[in-house]
């Protein structure tokens, strides 16, 4: 089932995203993960991709498989394209059509300074471009709420989104936030500037204080006050931060949720009790949207 479908049914799409286990973990461990995601109901699952045709993104699309063929659940695959050069890239997407899969999240990829690029790839437009070609697949790209890191000024990064949503992007995924006020501000500007396709909101519970600081140095999402305290006085506290980012996700789903944002994104960092708990304190909700 194309995605795009499920955004036409009139209700807030909720969904999760995982990725493949590291090289050194067991390949069961993403699966024992799934096995309790699966309960939960969720619209769609995604599947991270890695860069650079190796092992984990071979892995990447047998999980997006199994998710669509063995638990039922629709599944996104993520692909990247800055490491590749075209007839690569049309051996991956070919990879993607002959395992059954319908929907393709395109994204540039983040610039590896130990890799040459290619650069017949440079922008995530550049992928949608070559996906769309196929004919056979729903395709939903990133936007950015506070701008890409990469870019100099948010209207610019509009212009860059908007390049996507012409070249056949049919949904969006956001960027973490934590900070509400700015994803209503980002929607706003983009529907302004003529973006009309559905936008999920990319929240993110932050269960560990390396976790945090790891994606706000890749993403640049800024923090606020409410946060910064929060993290300050349960830090030295696993299962304390846990539960407080757990209660701060909810807080943010819940007011999402009441200002009739299109869906919800989860990146469960493959924590599946984490996804449970969030998705038990906003059932009702989704219910009744």
């Amino acid at each position: 089932m194309r995605l795009a479908d499920i955004f036409k049914e009139d209700r807030q799409v909720f969904s999760f995203e995982v990725f493949p286990p590291k090289p050194t973990s067991p390949v069961q461990t993403i699966y024992d993960t799934l096995d309790v995601m699966k309960d939960l109901k969720p619209d769609y699952i995604s599947v991270t991709y890695g860069a650079g045709g190796n092992e984990i993104s071979t892995l990447s699309v047998q999980i997006a498989k199994d998710i669509k063929e063995k638990y039922g659940i629709e599944s996104l695959a993520h692909l990247t394209c800055i490491n590749y050069d075209k007839e690569q890239m049309k051996n991956v997407i070919d990879e993607f059509k002959s395992n059954g899969i319908e929907n393709i999240l395109a994204l540039r990829g983040d610039v590896n300074p130990n890799v040459e690029q290619t650069r017949c790839f440079k922008y995530a437009s550049d992928l949608v471009a070559m996906i769309k070609e196929y004919d056979c697949f729903d395709i939903a790209g990133a936007c950015y709420p506070e701008g890409h890191v990469e870019c100099r000024t948010l209207r610019e990064d509009i212009k860059n989104l908007k390049k996507k949503i012409d070249a056949g992007v049919t949904h969006l995924n956001s960027q973490l936030f934590f900070d509400n006020e700015i994803f209503y501000k980002y929607l706003e500007k983009v529907r302004k500037a003529g973006v009309k396709v559905p936008i999920q909101a990319g929240i993110m519970p932050v269960t560990s204080k390396s976790q945090i600081e790891r994606m706000v140095t890749l993403c640049g999402a800024s923090l606020p006050i409410k946060f910064v305290k929060m993290m300050q006085r349960y830090e030295h506290s696993k299962e304390a931060l846990v539960d407080a980012g757990i209660a701060y996700a909810t807080d943010q789903i819940v007011d999402l949720l009441a200002n009739g944002v299109d869906g919800i994104h989860l990146y469960t960092m493959n924590r599946p009790e984490v996804a449970k708990k969030i998705t038990n304190n906003i059932k009702s909700l989704l219910s009744n949207a």
